[in-house]
């Protein structure tokens, strides 16, 4: 569910890296937020497990992905840089750290997701509930988007999701369907499926949001039919981005996307329908995430 993001040159496929994709970093902005969350003590962001390139820029805006139920994913991905293992349990704790931090920070717009779960029965449901309930309760002005993974398609999971008062909630495809090995223990169709339950159960009331990533060997063709299958489960918010390898120990990046490609991509999706489209070779699903909830919050 969670997707990786290095900037690291020696961990990718046999050809140097282009020009727009060297991102500067400013370190200074990125340790002046870390102590922030130290503060707090025991918190983890996506930002800093997935090694983000835009944790800098995010850092220094005070935005920031928390991550929930841990740092230990219980699937592995060939693509993502996050923990693999058998997790702790739940940290009943984490719901005041997190809403401290917000309040702390005076955040407006707040993104929560977590690893896979698949140890629990709940898959994390209810402390994503939680968690988003009690930012609502304490901070009234800060929007809440959540960034689930796929609680094994469990409606009962989903339901209670919607419930907590998140303004959007997102689910990444993250590949075109002929790549979907790289996903164990999800599936395509499951994706979809928990991105149409969610339209379906949420009505109105919520904005569904999926991620896509780029430069895996996917062709136009098959980006355009997750464009459509998103459209028809009621997806209408969507982020595409490279990918970059964590390591050679992940895969590989079999093409470098061209900007003006991403470009056609978002022109592209604009017109078959979606209400708000991020395609850059930076883009990931929660990076301008307030960008979607402006617009969330304004249809």
């Amino acid at each position: 569910m969670t997707q990786q993001f290095n900037t690291n040159n020696t961990s990718e496929a046999n050809f140097k890296k282009p020009e727009w994709l060297r991102k500067k970093l400013t370190p200074h902005t990125q340790v002046e937020m870390e102590n922030l969350l130290k503060d707090v003590g025991g918190l983890h962001t996506i930002c800093q497990e997935a090694k983000c390139p835009n944790i800098s820029e995010c850092f220094s805006n005070k935005n920031a992905t928390f991550l929930i139920l841990g740092n230990i994913c219980t699937r592995r991905c060939t693509y993502c840089n996050v923990k693999t293992g058998l997790p702790n349990g739940v940290d009943e704790t984490e719901i005041k750290k997190v809403t401290t931090s917000v309040l702390s920070l005076g955040l407006k717009f707040v993104v929560i997701t977590s690893p896979a779960r698949d140890d629990l029965k709940d898959g994390g449901a209810e402390q994503f509930y939680k968690v988003t309930k009690d930012i609502i309760e304490k901070s009234p002005q800060t929007k809440v988007e959540i960034l689930i993974p796929d609680f094994k398609g469990n409606e009962d999971c989903l339901k209670r999701v919607i419930e907590s008062g998140a303004t959007i909630i997102g689910h990444n495809v993250e590949t075109v369907p002929s790549l979907y090995r790289i996903r164990r223990n999800g599936t395509y169709a499951r994706s979809l499926e928990v991105l149409r339950k969610l339209k379906e159960l949420g009505g109105d009331k919520i904005k569904t949001k999926s991620a896509l990533m780029v430069g895996l060997g996917e062709t136009e063709d098959e980006m355009i039919q997750v464009f459509q299958d998103l459209l028809e489960v009621g997806c209408k918010f969507l982020s595409i981005g490279q990918y970059l390898a964590p390591s050679g120990d992940f895969e590989k990046v079999i093409e470098y996307v061209k900007p003006e490609q991403f470009q056609r991509y978002e022109d592209i999706a604009y017109k078959m329908g979606f209400e708000f489209v991020k395609a850059s070779p930076y883009a990931r699903s929660s990076y301008m995430a307030h960008h979607y909830l402006n617009m969330a919050t304004a249809l």
